[in-house]
């Protein structure tokens, strides 16, 4: 046996066989993109409602979020996978604080000292069309994951995206489970105390070549327990260099199915949401309205975002609630401080509908006071202070809050 020549012929084979994998791999690797971003938040909230038993909720966390979301390998068909890690550690927050809801109570009743899970999704694409399979954060308005806490929530599924279509992109997929803002582990999909392991969705939307209009239509089911859908419409006039208005509206409409585990659900939501911008200027008007003999339906722990009154703590989504807004936004970049924003707004909510309850009312004041680091070590890093009142006619939850969030994205690649 000649060993020299074998080893000559490998040295010749081995770049052979490899220059496949590389050509295969190359948009894999070179649209992946990744970034870790630090999220300290601190919450505290005061209950302000005579005789409550707790008069305070605190607790304080930092987080850690590894985004990843790899690029397409090459070929007819292109694979690739995205990766979505969290985890959080207790600062702060003991179990007579308990409630802001950055933590998953331990059996103790103590706030856990830290928590975190990694979720997956595998995809692939053909053409125009993407599969992907396994665990992400939906942005959909018919089902929304919450964002609002140390963590995000996200949910386990499957869905189908295509954007052959010029101008159109179409939906169609399923989640059987999630885990929530403040959880760790995976659980069954919920609406109230009702249990369901498949919501399934389907959805359409149209966007001019202009972007100044967006129609959207959306259908899902929580099987045995409530079909929805949700018709959108966003419209945008440049009315000239500076000024623009902007009209968001929405309606959804939905009934119980199946075995209807929640028992009857009959509801119809109308949302609208007209804001004028002039410069750095904007203000905001909110009109929302809940019919039916049933509130808004979503599923368990995620958000309300698509709605025009949804604020940081409430959605003011109660059975036959009539609620009005009023906003205001600040850009300081065109006083001189570029990154620094103001946000400030007042919801008014009545005619609430609840077992005990009769025409109740309740009103939500937030503001929030924004920095983003243009340049510097410390580009990118933003604080945002936000503080809350909540009152309420109908129930003991009133309350006051402040929220403290740091974040800090760093790109890796």
């Amino acid at each position: 046996m000649n060993i020299h020549a074998n080893r000559k012929s490998l040295v010749l084979v081995i770049p052979t066989l490899l220059l496949p994998i590389n050509v295969w791999a190359e948009g894999f690797v070179e649209d992946t993109s990744a970034t870790l971003t630090l999220r300290n938040f601190f919450f505290e909230r005061n209950f302000t409602a005579p005789g409550v038993t707790q008069s305070h909720a605190r607790e304080w966390t930092q987080g850690f979020i590894f985004d990843l979301k790899s690029g397409f390998t090459q070929g007819t068909v292109g694979f690739g996978v995205d990766v979505l890690g969290k985890y959080a550690v207790k600062l702060d927050g003991g179990a007579g604080e308990y409630g802001a809801l950055l933590l998953p109570k331990d059996g103790d009743g103590d706030p856990a000292g830290s928590f975190g899970r990694l979720g997956v999704a595998l995809k692939a694409k053909l053409s125009n069309t993407e599969v992907k399979v396994g665990e992400w954060m939906p942005n959909f308005p018919i089902v929304t994951a919450d964002d609002f806490r140390a963590l995000p929530q996200t949910f386990r599924g499957a869905q189908i995206a295509s954007q052959e279509l010029k101008n159109w992109s179409f939906y169609a997929g399923e989640f059987t489970k999630t885990s929530l803002r403040n959880d760790s582990s995976m659980e069954d999909l919920s609406f109230g105390s009702a249990q369901s392991d498949s919501f399934t969705f389907l959805g359409a939307d149209y966007r001019s070549s202009s972007k100044n209009t967006t129609v959207r239509l959306w259908s899902g089911e929580l099987e045995d327990i409530y079909k929805q859908h949700y018709l959108g419409l966003i419209q945008k006039w440049q009315l000239s260099q500076t000024v623009s208005l902007t009209s968001n509206l929405g309606y959804f409409w939905g009934k119980d199915t199946g075995v209807a585990k929640a028992g009857s659900l009959d509801n119809q939501t109308a949302s609208a949401l007209f804001s004028l911008n002039i410069a750095q200027h904007s203000i905001s008007i909110g009109l929302q309205n809940v019919s039916g003999d049933s509130g808004w339906m979503r599923i368990g722990g995620t958000g309300g975002i698509y709605l025009a009154n949804n604020t940081f703590n409430h959605a003011f989504d109660n059975p036959r609630e009539r609620s009005w807004q009023v906003r205001y936004d600040l850009n300081f970049v065109g006083y001189g401080i570029p990154g620094l924003t103001l946000m400030t707004r007042y919801v008014h909510g009545d005619n609430v509908e609840l077992r005990n309850v009769k025409d109740g009312s309740e009103w939500v004041r937030e503001s929030e006071l924004g920095y983003v680091f243009q340049s510097g070590k410390l580009r990118d890093l933003a604080v945002r202070w936000r503080n809350s009142s909540v009152r309420r006619d109908f129930n003991a939850s009133d309350y006051d809050e402040n929220r403290l969030i740091v974040s800090y994205p760093l790109n890796i690649f």
